[in-house]
């Protein structure tokens, strides 16, 4: 029989080489996954927090199929199974009137963006430096880190970068001109970064003192990661537009935006061919059933976490959690791996642990066990 080229081979020859990965994996179920070598691995990376009820998760999978059956796209000319339902659960969920479907975090943001801009009539925004909020042009031009956003400049939108819990900054910046600010309760892609106590009120406040929008963007700390379903609620903070993805529909491409205060597009302002189809919706409410289940879990495992990890001086949001490790992040996620533990390198030489929700105390100690090891 001819050779055949290995997936490795066919990558390099036909896949655009924006990524760096040394494996494959082939099958999940629950907190573990499978490489292509069959060997078996804790995932703590659970695809950047999206896998929020684990791999496959059997009652995720039985609404796929269910809808599957019945109509996977329609498009948003008519009116969408699912749709309606999805939007009032997540208008529950937030505490805010109206939403809107995207396919990704990066689009939710955009279509944020976009959104602010229309309603305020202003063209600013503040960002905080080391926050993300996406690759597209839009949500890039909102995004710190120069290393991604310098290259693709100019962005065509105007954006002022302050330090993340710098209230002082914040005023300073902000103006009669600027839409909105955007601010993430905490910083995942940045290492998982907490805010000063009295954060978030304060950007709440400041806001209001100039008739400028609050963006929360729950694209990493969403849907339950942190212990409530969106991290703003660990406050007394209400925000304007609050942006969705990655944990929504436990891996189905998806995202949305939900606002209040009256704050919606019109006909023809916004739209997408996509979002919000019968699939992901489907997939997104059976997704949300499963978290309601495991939510009042999540801050004993995040305790757990806290107190096995301790003498590293983690920062614990719920199930997001980050270590400062210098030079010696690469070195650590790769022992992890080869004692079967998935880890993530975040910004800075930081380690980021985001598990499945779903992932049971067991799975947490051996976790706990392997990343002391590697970080000795």
């Amino acid at each position: 029989m001819e050779n055949l080229p290995s997936f490795r081979e066919l990558d390099a020859q036909y896949v655009m080489p924006a990524f760096t990965r040394d494996m494959m994996i082939t099958r999940g179920s629950g907190s573990t996954v499978w490489d292509s070598e069959g060997k078996e691995y804790i995932d703590c990376v659970a695809g950047i927090a999206v896998c929020s009820t684990g791999h496959c998760h059997p009652a995720v999978v039985k609404a796929i199929c269910d809808q599957a059956h019945e109509l996977i796209h329609c498009s948003n000319l008519y009116y969408v199974p699912h749709q309606a339902e999805l939007a009032k659960k997540l208008v529950e969920l937030s505490g805010l009137e109206k939403a809107f479907f995207s396919n990704s975090g990066a689009e939710a943001n955009d279509g944020a963006l976009k959104l602010a801009r229309v309603r305020t009539g202003r063209k600013k925004f503040v960002s905080f430096i080391h926050g993300f909020h996406g690759r597209t042009i839009g949500s890039l031009a909102v995004t710190h880190k120069p290393a991604i956003r310098e290259p693709f400049e100019p962005l065509g939108l105007e954006c002022s970068f302050v330090e993340y819990g710098d209230l002082e900054s914040l005023k300073e910046v902000i103006d009669k001109e600027t839409a909105a600010v955007l601010v993430e309760p905490v910083q995942g892609e940045a290492g998982v970064i907490t805010p000063p106590a009295g954060f978030l009120e304060g950007v709440r406040e400041i806001c209001d003192d100039h008739g400028t929008l609050m963006i929360a963007d729950e694209v990493q700390t969403g849907m339950g990661r942190t212990g409530k379903w969106f991290g703003y609620q660990h406050t007394r903070v209400m925000p304007d537009i609050l942006t969705i993805a990655k944990g929504i529909a436990s891996g189905f491409p998806m995202g949305a935006l939900v606002a209040g205060n009256g704050l919606e597009f019109r006909k023809s302002e916004h739209g997408s061919t996509f979002a919000g189809g019968p699939l992901a919706c489907a997939t997104a409410l059976a997704t949300i059933d499963v978290i309601e289940e495991i939510l009042p879990s999540i801050a004993a495992k995040a305790e757990r976490f806290r107190k096995g990890l301790s003498r590293h001086h983690i920062r614990v949001a719920g199930l997001l959690i980050g270590m400062s490790t210098g030079d010696r992040c690469a070195s650590i996620r790769d022992a992890c791996a080869e004692k079967g533990v998935l880890v993530n390198c975040a910004a800075d030489g930081n380690l980021r642990l985001m598990p499945p929700l779903v992932i049971s105390n067991i799975e947490i100690d051996r976790v706990i066990e392997v990343v002391n090891e590697a970080m000795g």
